[in-house]
């Protein structure tokens, strides 16, 4: 999006807005996402209740401002120059309540938080999404698969604000998502939060299973290092996970400066230490090459690039 208001006067206007959201200015995203890497956010914003989460939103749309929504800051690569115009981090935006079998979460909600919620209330079915990181609002918007299974399967119904700057709850049915793919990817939606229906379950037996996927992510080095956890899409045309296909060319440990290919899995490429944007996009760029000069295709990103690119 084209923007026209001078950034002086932009923070200007901001700071007359009706919110008592914090507001930051030059925030570096590094603090911000989990593979600690990126510039700094023109203005950073952490609106406190869904009132001012609306109220920002339509003051970046009726200004045609650029604006970038921030969950957990997993899945994402921000740019070493930063982002331009305003990040709104949802973070503050986290209820969590149940009726029945139905389980409520804001945007903000943190994965963990609401599976761990769920279990305690004896609902199974979100399982498969714990140790997750990453919220609420981003695995939505991701459709998040892990362990075969996709959040795509247990929603119910969204509610966002739509194209319009309308409020709306989408039904489940009318959603149409696919692999690692959802509508809101396509259209200017802003995703407030979600119902998920579950089922009756023994507490016992949801935790554990809770805990086996939460050992399995540690293993494979979620946690060792920061991350933005798989880099690449698996493709089934492919006949291989893209982690074994990119492990089958001997490139774990493969390295550019602070960015490196994970010792533990070879889908993951973490920050050693003093990672940059621009060396962990190197990376990516000479693993794909590699994998396409030997097996003749492409694979494709999961992780998301944000901020200017340019």
């Amino acid at each position: 999006m084209v923007y026209h208001t001078p950034v002086n006067t932009l923070r200007e206007m901001i700071k007359k807005i009706n919110i008592s959201a914090p507001i930051y200015f030059d925030e570096p995203m590094a603090s911000h996402t989990t593979f600690n890497i990126g510039g700094p956010a023109e203005i950073f914003i952490q609106p406190q209740t869904k009132e001012e989460l609306k109220t920002l939103f339509s003051f970046c749309r009726n200004h045609e401002y650029p604006w970038f929504i921030l969950g957990k800051g997993s899945n994402i690569l921000v740019s070493d120059k930063g982002v331009k115009g305003i990040v709104i981090d949802v973070e503050s935006i986290n209820a969590i309540n149940a009726s029945g079998t139905v389980i409520h979460a804001d945007a903000g909600a943190e994965v963990n938080r609401v599976c761990e919620y769920a279990a305690n209330l004896g609902l199974a079915g979100m399982e498969f999404l714990y140790a997750l990181p990453g919220s609420i609002g981003g695995a939505l918007w991701m459709n998040a698969r892990c362990f075969d299974k996709s959040i795509s399967e247990i929603i119910k119904s969204v509610e966002v604000i739509d194209t319009d700057g309308l409020l709306k709850q989408l039904d489940r049915k009318i959603l149409e998502f696919d692999y690692k793919t959802s509508p809101f990817q396509h259209k200017e939606m802003l995703i407030l939060s979600a119902n998920f229906k579950l089922q009756t379950g023994n507490k016992k037996s949801i935790k554990s299973r809770m805990a086996a996927h939460k050992e399995e992510r540690i293993a494979k080095g979620h946690f060792h290092l920061p991350c933005a956890g798989s880099i690449f899409k698996n493709n089934r045309a492919f006949g291989k996970p893209a982690g074994a296909i990119i492990d089958s060319l001997s490139l774990k440990g493969l390295s550019i400066g602070g960015a490196k290919v994970s010792d533990l899995h070879a889908n993951f490429i973490v920050n050693t230490g003093s990672a940059k944007a621009a060396e962990v996009r190197e990376l990516i760029n000479l693993i794909k090459d590699k994998v396409k000069n030997a097996y003749g295709f492409v694979l494709e990103e999961e992780i998301l690039y944000a901020g200017d690119w340019s």
